[in-house]
């Protein structure tokens, strides 16, 4: 069996977490710049708030107190996504992170009859010691189990565990499920098949195979096993990335060339240090600086610049100096810049890095490896204590307009909830 676990409206329950009054009230969280809602809570759902909102409209509401808004804190969901992974993960056989607010746990060899019980309690102690309330969903296939997610966080009487494990179950449950709502199909495929009166998911698993692959393909026949109990997703395979990207929006527009430096210097690190992480290296690397393509009053240039390396890298001193030199190729005095990003592509393995004969000193690169590896060892609370000299200090804004974020509460000495 598969327990989808589901953090409920998770960046408003982190928000919640270290601020109890905002327990029952509407609350919304913006995307970067505070441009748009990415999160709501059900009180926020029930004003009618669509997700994808821009704050503007939603402003008046704010105002006159009757919805608080929070600016997004990725390090703080981060963290408590985390440590809600890492509870999980004392429980399960087997555990495969899904996103940051979701995880499948393979409950394959515990004992039917315990299920209930144990994610029971995993709820409880998930809420208890992290603050975040969560739902479980228990059934044969990954998909079903997204299904059975669903009815647990919807109705109160499961109190937060459903399971789907007999045809009786699955047959309701399935009629029960618009069309849209399975997992695989969503908002792109379900007008095709409304359309061909295929409206729940028990009319899609009705339809014959043949009558699927035509209109779906392979993906849509693996979606149509997955709600009848065959598992067809099984553990998703890590694969390396072909390609990286850091990138921002910039609150206010920027001309100068320094301070570009100093935001595509923080951008290039922070690739070598995903790099690292993964244990890659990357052949290319390449800035693109845009202007504001909505501002017509203002002159449009969208640069791109790319330097291959000669050797395959993650070295930050190697990434931040290339981006930098392609930055230096693409830039243009007299523009108004709104968005810049580094991307390193040709991503291969760091062990398989072929060193070349000539024109390469290893000693440097040893070197650069080296400080590379204490930069990041030193840099886990991701301060960026020790940076290179064109990166800004790790105190500095990054540039992100967030006039209502909350503090980081758990990974900062200096922001620690205070109990009076």
């Amino acid at each position: 069996m598969y327990a989808l676990v589901d953090c409920n409206n998770f960046f408003v329950s982190c928000e919640r977490a270290f601020q109890p009054s905002l327990e029952g009230r509407p609350v919304v969280v913006l995307s970067n710049n505070d441009g748009c809602v990415v999160a709501r809570s059900n009180e926020s759902k029930a004003l009618g708030i669509p997700m994808g909102t821009p704050y503007f409209k939603v402003k008046h509401l704010v105002d006159a107190g009757k919805l608080e808004v929070r600016s997004s804190n990725y390090t703080l969901y981060g963290d408590l996504s985390a440590r809600v992974m890492s509870l999980l993960a004392e429980v399960a056989p087997k555990l495969e992170v899904y996103s940051i607010d979701e995880a499948f746990m393979n409950m394959d060899g515990i004992d039917p009859g315990e299920l209930i019980p144990l994610c029971a309690g995993l709820i409880v102690k998930i809420r208890r010691w992290t603050g975040i309330p969560v739902s479980i969903g228990i059934a044969e296939t990954k998909t079903l189990g997204k299904v059975a997610n669903h009815f647990a966080k919807k109705y109160k009487g499961y109190h937060g565990v459903c399971v789907i494990d007999t045809p009786g179950k699955m047959e309701k449950a399935l009629s029960l499920t618009p069309i849209g709502d399975v997992w695989g199909i969503g908002w792109r495929g379900a007008p095709k098949l409304e359309a061909a009166g295929v409206k729940t998911a028990l009319d899609f698993v009705r339809q014959p195979e043949e009558w699927v692959r035509n209109r779906m393909g392979i993906t849509g026949v693996r979606t149509w096993n997955e709600l009848q109990g065959r598992r067809m997703v099984e553990e998703e395979k890590i694969e390396k990335r072909k390609s990286i990207c850091t990138s921002r929006s910039f609150a206010e527009t920027i001309s100068d060339l320094d301070e570009l430096t100093l935001r595509v210097s923080d951008f290039a690190g922070k690739c070598a240090e995903k790099l690292r992480k993964e244990g890659t290296a990357a052949g290319t690397v390449g800035v693109f600086i845009h202007t504001n393509r909505f501002r017509k009053d203002l002159s449009q240039y969208f640069p791109e610049a790319s330097i291959r390396l000669e050797v395959p890298s993650s070295s930050s001193r190697d990434i931040i100096g290339t981006a930098l030199q392609a930055l230096r190729m693409g830039y243009r005095p007299g523009y108004e810049y709104k968005r810049a990003g580094v991307i390193v592509s040709d991503i291969v393995d760091a062990s398989s890095i072929q060193q070349t004969i000539f024109g390469f000193d290893l000693s440097s690169r040893e070197r650069d490896d080296r400080i590379s590896k204490v930069m990041d060892q030193v840099n886990t609370s991701g301060k960026n204590v020790l940076r290179l000299g064109t990166q800004r200090p790790g105190h500095y804004a990054d540039g992100i307009r967030r006039e209502f974020c909350s503090k980081l509460f758990t990974t900062s000495w200096a922001e620690l909830l205070e109990v009076r």
